[in-house]
């Protein structure tokens, strides 16, 4: 992988409770007097997840590469989102708007040169995860530049990069497209889902060629891939870095551990935060074992050779796309003959596709649940919860006929949110003449954000995800219903010497409610009401908000 000289950026960042990042104080005694530090804790994290080229444009000139000219099916061809429009909205502030404190987006890597006809009409690799060089960005996507730019406008503004994972299959065989190779993936068979071996030693669908992840034997590179680098100019490059990197770490030269390395040489020389592991049951758990090691290692690497970009001392982050997991089956995940706890195989987190059916529940029941999940049964451990994605046609609103309860019951839930882009301002997920997932894939509705309904519903996100962002307690503090009837509740995070308190009203009357807040702010005379900007006295233990929302949002 080509290495570039690091940018002179300081990228150690603080965020403060309740307090935007551009009211920093005058000076260090009013910081102690005035302001309390707040750690990043992923397990309450605040993720927004975008398809690159579906988000933003923001570089026209790379649009079009490889010849991919040929007419799609709707929504399966490329349409300009990059790396620079990601960047462009970090630095106008939009995410930090939303609260949003990590970012993931699809794979940047360089994908299959050819369309694939996968029965609906020509597919091209817009979303990013037919790999054709895990060592090369896609210039549709940008350069290796634009990635790092991304990273450090990211942390610049104290937010965290996840990078989209695929180890278990290379793209399909096109006539551009070569097979890698019987020593390094299998075509067949196809998977039957129904028990461990025929999860993992199978080919997804038709035409994903199966790496051999679980193969003990050395490989040599295929002969397509070295003669794409000695074309571009860097094949004595890269066997260089891989000698020196199976070597230092004593590993193998299997196919698994080639891609390993591909892999956090992004960690080793960006400085990436986590990493989002896509088709993550179909690869034999030992795998992940070595890559989150190596994970480690990598970001050790990173954090020692650029002091100046280290945001803290956060650990590197590892969370797993297990299809249908459910979180309230606990830790384990059933494959028909085999359970499996990849918990216990290199990952912090688990993508939970549960939340969908249970934010059906009331408020109560709903939240309850998930801090029950948090604090019991995956103790020590996360999930992720979603409305919306890229690849599950049963969202929680398709739609989108109640994106503010949407915003509610998912920025409010314990547990990692994900916000998937749009969903913040009703992106329609229902495009006439798509097949499949195609219809949740549609470009990115910034034009509808100037239309007054559509305003109304991103101040919601705004608000809720903004709150959420300030206060670890939201997703990672404890749970507790403080009344039912106004429905109110307080969360509570404590670690070591940071506390952090707030309590939310939730289906309120509109003008004057009381609150009761009791002794959960210590010492506080005064509360803000961060939904209506308010800032109000505590007396007896309660407070008075006069305002038109339904909702409370209060912090010290």
């Amino acid at each position: 992988m080509k290495t570039f000289l690091p940018l002179s950026i300081l990228l150690l960042a603080i965020t403060f409770v309740g307090c935007k990042s551009d009211n920093s104080p005058k000076n260090n005694s009013e910081l102690a007097e005035t302001e309390v530090k707040t750690p990043f804790v992923w397990e309450g994290a605040n993720v927004y997840f975008l398809m690159t080229d579906r988000f933003s444009n923001g570089d026209s000139s790379n649009d079009t590469n490889f010849d991919r000219t040929k007419e799609t099916a709707v929504l399966r061809g490329f349409m300009g989102g990059d790396l620079k429009g990601i960047t462009q909205k970090i630095n106008e502030g939009y995410f930090t708007d939303l609260g949003v404190n990590a970012i993931w987006f699809t794979p940047v890597v360089e994908q299959i040169h050819g369309g694939v006809d996968e029965g609906t009409g020509l597919t091209y690799g817009f979303h990013g995860y037919w790999t054709k060089d895990w060592t090369a960005l896609d210039p549709n996507f940008g350069t290796m530049e634009d990635l790092q730019e991304v990273v450090t406008s990211a942390h610049k503004n104290n937010i965290r990069i996840v990078m989209d994972v695929v180890l278990n299959h290379t793209g399909p065989v096109t006539e551009q497209d070569p097979f890698w190779g019987s020593d390094w993936a299998r075509e067949d068979p196809n998977c039957a889902f129904t028990t461990y071996e025929n999860t993992i030693k199978c080919s997804l669908v038709e035409n994903l060629p199966d790496i051999l992840t679980e193969s003990e034997e050395e490989v040599q590179l295929p002969e397509h891939l070295i003669a794409k680098w000695k074309k571009e100019g860097r094949y004595q490059q890269e066997i260089e870095e891989l000698e020196n990197y199976f070597t230092s770490n004593n590993l193998k030269k299997t196919p698994r551990n080639y891609i390993i390395k591909w892999l956090t040489d992004y960690v080793r020389e960006l400085g990436i935060d986590a990493f989002r592991v896509d088709t993550t049951k179909h690869v034999e758990e030992g795998a992940w074992d070595v890559l989150r090691e190596q994970a480690e290692i990598a970001f050790s690497t990173f954090k020692k050779e650029n002091p100046e970009k280290t945001m803290d001392d956060t650990p590197f982050f590892m969370l797993g796309e297990v299809y249908n997991y459910m979180a309230s089956n606990g830790r384990d995940f059933n494959l028909g003959d085999k359970k499996v706890d990849y918990f216990a195989h290199g990952f912090d987190n688990l993508i939970n596709f549960e939340f969908k059916y249970d934010a059906l529940q009331d408020y109560e029941t709903l939240f309850s649940k998930y801090d029950s999940i948090q604090h019991i049964s995956h103790k020590g451990k996360s999930i992720m919860n979603y409305a919306t994605s890229h690849d599950d046609g049963q969202p929680f609103d398709k739609d989108r006929t109640k994106p503010l309860e949407t915003a509610t019951k998912l920025l409010l839930t314990p547990g990692l949110s994900q916000i998937y882009y749009g969903d913040e301002s009703a992106r329609d997920l229902t495009i006439e003449g798509t097949q499949g997932d195609a219809t949740l894939r549609s470009f990115m509705n910034w034009e509808q954000q100037s239309e007054q309904e559509t305003k109304k519903i991103l101040n919601h996100w705004q608000k809720l995800g903004y709150f959420r962002g300030s206060h670890p307690a939201i997703g990672a503090g404890k749970h507790k219903m403080l009344s039912q009837a106004p429905y109110i509740f307080s969360r509570t995070f404590e670690n070591n010497d940071f506390k952090d308190v707030v309590i939310v009203g939730l289906d309120l009357p509109p003008g004057k409610k009381e609150i009761y807040v009791g002794d959960a702010f210590a010492k506080a005379e005064t509360l803000t009401d961060t939904y209506s900007g308010q800032e109000v006295a505590i007396t007896d233990g309660k407070v008075t908000v006069d305002s038109p929302y339904n909702i409370v949002l209060l912090e010290e």
